[in-house]
């Protein structure tokens, strides 16, 4: 997973993510979509939101710009694609170090680098640059006088474990620990930083649906499991998964090094295959995961370290490729409306507010677990709106007769409902592929079924 990530302040007494006194929750916003608000759009949002911390997966200068001055934290990304080159040159990254760290600080608040993201599961083979490209960033902070406020990192994935379960039988790869798990851990600890990781309860259940209780997944009342190997009690899947890797960490002599979820989340819609994707379970895995963090507790391996958590995602991303699920861990649409309503601050999920008076979609509450529709996005041109629904309405031949005037769906008589019933209709009779819901950057997938006044969207063709 890739995007940028926010964070909520939980307590007074934080400070800084990697010197955290209690719990922090956080949201990563990723741009991979050609509908997101101009960026200093998304600051205002964050800022409405109460969010004071993001994590980026680039250094982009837009965003890097519109975040100077605005008491947001930052975690910025060097992305894998530039690890060889970091890894080969302390030039290079005394260059990127100047470019795109130094140029924006003090203004821009930048607090960590990730580098790379998921390396391992990287198809370039870039797993054996990245201690070296980590190594040689941290010498440019050092040779920039940073490395007092700025730490490093690389946020792995869980299928860097062997084992995981029971959580005490945690085990790293035996392919990685020599050649880069022992040398990253060991910089982490010289450096006094934390160990990203990348937590997905949803991946485990999905594929285990038959064995992991539901509301274990979501931090719903469940009877928890016992760990077989050392009788420590878990009432939440993210526990056992972040427990089984301070395991491996341990295994490997390294039980001193601190640990911060860089990407947690769970899809609000997904493929028929794709096991408890939908906005109800979406809305209580991370209304949940708040309320957990919130507590203050740790895990029941290392119960006095607050958990720091960063949300996956800020937005719906409708270009990321692979299954539905990837474009739809956003806890916003495109257009700013919640895709449900979670408070950061206290954990509670609520539906959205029904207003029919709005002339954007109403997104209601249902029970449609999986379905998508196909909404037009108002922040776009009228000329790509209506070269749109005359595509959807024409050859691509979608029942555009409800919106004839007089019909069932003529009102609201407006582009922007008309565009999103053909959009809808297009998708809906294309059995929902992907590309099917874009029309070059006019519509966006939602996981709720939208109403325009009393016009009810179809579901299927």
């Amino acid at each position: 997973m890739a995007a940028l990530v926010l964070s909520l302040l939980m307590l007074s007494s934080f400070s800084a993510i990697y010197a955290a006194d209690s719990g922090m929750i956080g949201v990563n916003y990723g741009r991979i979509a050609d509908n997101l608000p101009a960026t200093e759009k998304v600051v205002e949002l964050l800022k409405s939101q109460g969010i004071n911390r993001v994590k980026l997966y680039d250094t982009e200068a837009s965003v890097l710009t519109a975040l100077a001055n605005s008491g947001i934290k930052v975690v910025v990304s060097l992305p894998n694609e530039n690890l060889a080159s970091a890894a080969a040159d302390q030039k290079y990254t005394d260059d990127w170090v100047q470019q795109n760290i130094k140029k924006y600080i003090p203004a821009t608040d930048i607090e960590a680098i990730a580098v790379g993201n998921e390396v391992f599961v990287d198809p370039r083979n870039t797993t054996k640059y990245l201690v070296p490209a980590m190594t040689n960033v941290q010498s440019s902070l050092v040779k920039f006088n940073l490395v007092k406020s700025i730490k490093i990192s690389s946020p792995i994935a869980l299928s860097a474990l062997a084992s995981s379960y029971p959580p005490s039988a945690g085990s790293f790869k035996p392919e990685l620990i020599e050649p880069v798990i022992k040398p990253m851990l060991d910089l982490l600890r010289k450096t006094s930083s934390h160990l990203m990781v990348n937590a997905y309860p949803f991946f485990a259940y999905a594929a285990n649906a038959n064995k992991i209780s539901l509301d274990y997944a979501l931090f719903k009342d469940n009877a928890g499991n016992v760990d077989s190997g050392n009788g420590l009690k878990y009432d939440s899947l993210l526990d056992a998964q972040i427990d089984a890797v301070f395991a491996a960490m341990s295994a490997v002599g390294f039980n001193d090094v601190k640990l911060v979820v860089t990407e947690t989340g769970w899809p609000s819609a997904g493929d028929e295959n794709e096991i408890g994707a939908g906005s109800a379970n979406a809305a209580a895995y991370n209304g949940g995961l708040v309320k957990r963090v919130l507590t203050g507790n740790g895990t029941p391996l290392k119960p006095k370290e607050p958990l720091n958590v960063y949300l996956f995602a800020l937005f719906n991303e409708n270009q990321k490729t692979g299954p539905t699920s990837e474009r739809n861990y956003g806890l916003f649409y495109p257009n700013e409306n919640k895709v449900y309503d979670v408070s950061l601050s206290s954990g509670k999920s609520t539906p959205v507010e029904d207003d029919k008076e709005k002339a954007t979609p109403v997104v209601k509450p249902s029970s449609h677990v999986g379905q998508t529709w196909c909404v037009a996005n108002g922040k776009t041109t009228k000329e790509k709106l209506q070269e749109g629904l005359d595509y959807a309405c024409g050859e691509g031949g979608a029942d555009c007769r409800p919106i004839q005037p007089g019909a069932t769906c003529y009102d609201p008589e407006s582009l922007e409902a008309h565009a999103s019933y053909a959009f809808n209709s297009y998708y809906q009779k294309n059995a929902r592929g992907v590309g099917t819901c874009d029309f070059k950057g006019a519509a966006y997938v939602v996981s709720q079924p939208p109403k325009y006044g009393k016009c009810e969207f179809p579901t299927g063709h």
